[in-house]
């Protein structure tokens, strides 16, 4: 059986290594323009920007309900000086959202992204001891230089493209370069040291031989999308896998149906979730980034794979000792 709570809004967002001839270079990160906002019915109020350029921390928590101060679990204003996470995938939409909300959290951040521009347009400028950028891409391997990794304690993979053929796949960014080649390079890349690595990936992709999986997966997204998770799972490194349903609210960035509809969750706020691939529906953007960012540290979670959806009720938001229920409920149903 499936966990649901009904809680409080969400109020913020060994493998041998290579040797590699030629280290990326870090990127220096400059002004920043403002994230693009969830639809202002969700569950967030907005107040008016006090200047035309604005810090990310500042953004996100215009963006988000005044009641993140009376949050015992979330710390905004110590800085995390021993974690750091990179982030693969960081201007996709879930991975907007995990970024904005990590350096909302003042947790070191580590970038690898195909365009350090993008990237900078989104976040603004910070000290590169709080947020480096390094020019990359999981499908070439020797973008993955040790040197990348230098000090990361934390990985968050939210790497994709779309199922079925669009601009998106322009480039060679097809699901078998992006969710199984990228996915494989990054994890054989990983140091031994690493705490955790938190895939996202999608529900349905132990059944992608089944209507109406099959379906979507007429160009091999969901059968990419298990190698890679297997790949993580044979490769010895402690990992946490979360399986979306299919992703609602902002930021869009994908060229399908949803963007289209701009849908979004309306009332479901609340968080199901379960395992062995039995779940089936909907599930925001930023419930995943959250469920991302928490599993990192949540001791249960090692080793486990999750489904994720959005459902009516009010959400765990960013408290930790919700989410270990949320979590703990899922593995004994």
């Amino acid at each position: 059986m499936a966990s649901k709570f009904s809680l409080t809004p969400i109020t913020d967002l060994p493998i041998a290594i290579k040797t590699f001839p030629k280290p990326p270079q870090a990127i220096r990160l400059f002004p920043l323009l403002q994230l693009n906002p969830p639809p202002s019915h969700y569950f967030f109020k907005r107040k008016a920007p006090s200047s035309q350029s604005l810090s990310v921390s500042n953004a996100v928590t215009e963006q988000f309900v005044e009641s993140t101060q009376d949050s015992e679990t979330t710390s905004l204003s110590s800085p995390s000086s021993s974690k750091v996470v990179f982030v693969v995938g960081g201007t996709g939409g879930v991975g907007q959202l995990i970024v904005a909300s990590l350096l909302n959290r003042n947790i070191k951040s580590r970038l690898l992204i195909r365009n350090p521009e993008k990237a900078t347009a989104l976040f603004g400028e910070h000290d590169e001891d709080k947020l480096k950028v390094f020019k990359g891409d999981t499908r070439n391997p020797d973008d993955l230089d040790p040197s990348v990794f230098e000090g990361v304690t934390h990985v968050i993979c939210c790497t994709g493209t779309t199922a079925f053929p669009s601009n998106r796949w322009d480039g060679d960014n097809t699901p078998e370069r992006t969710d199984w080649e990228g996915v494989r390079n990054l994890v054989l890349a990983l140091p031994p040291s690493v705490k955790r690595i938190v895939l996202v990936s999608s529900v349905g992709v132990t059944k992608f031989n089944e209507l109406p999986w099959s379906i979507m997966n007429l160009f091999g997204v969901l059968k990419y999308k298990k190698m890679g998770e297997d790949f993580l799972r044979n490769s010895g490194l402690p990992f946490t896998i979360i399986r979306a349903g299919r992703l609602t609210d902002g930021p869009y960035t994908s060229y399908d149906l949803n963007t289209l509809l701009k849908a979004t969750s309306g009332e479901r706020r609340a968080v199901l979730v379960d395992q062995g691939d039995k779940l089936v529906g909907e599930v925001s953007r930023l419930v995943v980034a959250e469920a991302c960012i928490q599993a990192l540290d949540i001791d249960c979670t090692e080793g486990q794979i999750y489904e994720i959806n959005s459902v009516q009720g009010e959400g765990p938001g960013s408290d930790t000792q919700k989410w270990k229920e949320l979590f703990r409920a899922a593995q004994k149903s």
